[in-house]
């Protein structure tokens, strides 16, 4: 198997979390199992196996963003690297999904910040906690 053909299958999985998410976001089955625990789990693995065999020998630093630069150079550590954004993304996205239900937020406010948590990560989160910063302590 190549880091091309991980890639591909990895992001079905993300996505189809998403898109539970976006449709389902009250249903425990999908925040709790599917997008809370087995789509990450799935992608944790995959993380964790390709760190363990590729990094030792890898060449490039944590250090300096050529260092990083050089590391994601290899086609492995890329996809490493975009899977841990697909896994935290996903987490991220899960807990605005629970929030949301928790506090009873519009699904016209959590769909957006799903969006955009999916695409820009930290802008998502943002959007998703400056959208609901007046809902604090609602039911």
């Amino acid at each position: 198997m190549t880091a091309d053909q991980l890639f591909l299958p990895a992001n079905y999985a993300a996505m189809l979390g998403w898109v539970l998410l976006a449709v389902l976001p009250h249903r425990r089955w999908v925040t709790g199992v599917v997008t809370g625990t087995v789509i990450p789990v799935l992608l944790a693995v995959a993380y964790v196996a390709i760190v363990v065999m590729v990094f030792p020998s890898a060449e490039g630093s944590f250090s300096t963003l050529a260092g990083v630069t050089q590391l994601f150079a290899n086609p492995w550590l890329l996809l490493a690297g975009w899977l841990h954004y697909l896994a935290f993304d996903l987490l991220i996205g899960t807990w605005e999904a629970r929030d949301s239900v928790e506090r009873g937020v519009p699904r016209w406010i959590l769909v957006p910040s799903l969006f955009l948590t999916l695409m820009f990560g930290p802008a998502g989160w943002l959007a998703y906690r400056v959208a609901t910063v007046h809902r604090v302590g609602r039911p």
